[in-house]
């Protein structure tokens, strides 16, 4: 069985404050969203250019649990985000106080990338293809 549509992914991380990361993930990374689940709010899911980023909020505070805490040595993502212009992003997000936690630079995996803390402690790593790689 083949198929020709894309697969997406979008990640669940759990927040302390969903209203408060949403609103993060809006006016500092440039994300949307449309609305919020429950009473009081509980879940949202934000977007940016075909990325979604689902966020839980538990009833008990403190779960959350970002990769790189488990893994400090290697600093292991949340996620991982292809783009099409990592300089262009790294710039917007430095223009808006983005936590930055490693600049731009060229991987031997053949990628442009640099890596932020959330509002939450996740690490998100943004990056393009380097052409010819």
């Amino acid at each position: 069985m083949s198929s020709t549509a894309d697969w997406n992914v979008a990640p669940y991380f759990i927040v302390d404050d969903v209203v408060t990361t949403a609103n993060y993930y809006r006016d500092k990374l440039g994300f949307s969203y449309k609305r919020f689940w429950n009473d009081p709010p509980s879940f949202c899911m934000v977007r940016r250019n075909g990325v979604i980023i689902m966020l839980a909020q538990l009833e008990q505070s403190g779960v959350i649990r970002p990769n790189r805490t488990v893994d400090p040595e290697h600093g292991a993502w949340d996620a991982y985000i292809w783009i099409d212009d990592a300089d262009t992003l790294h710039q917007e997000f430095k223009s808006k106080g983005v936590k930055i936690a490693r600049g731009l630079i060229d991987q031997p995996y053949g990628c442009r990338d640099f890596e932020i803390d959330d509002c939450n402690g996740y690490r998100l790593c943004f990056g393009h293809h380097i052409e010819g790689r």
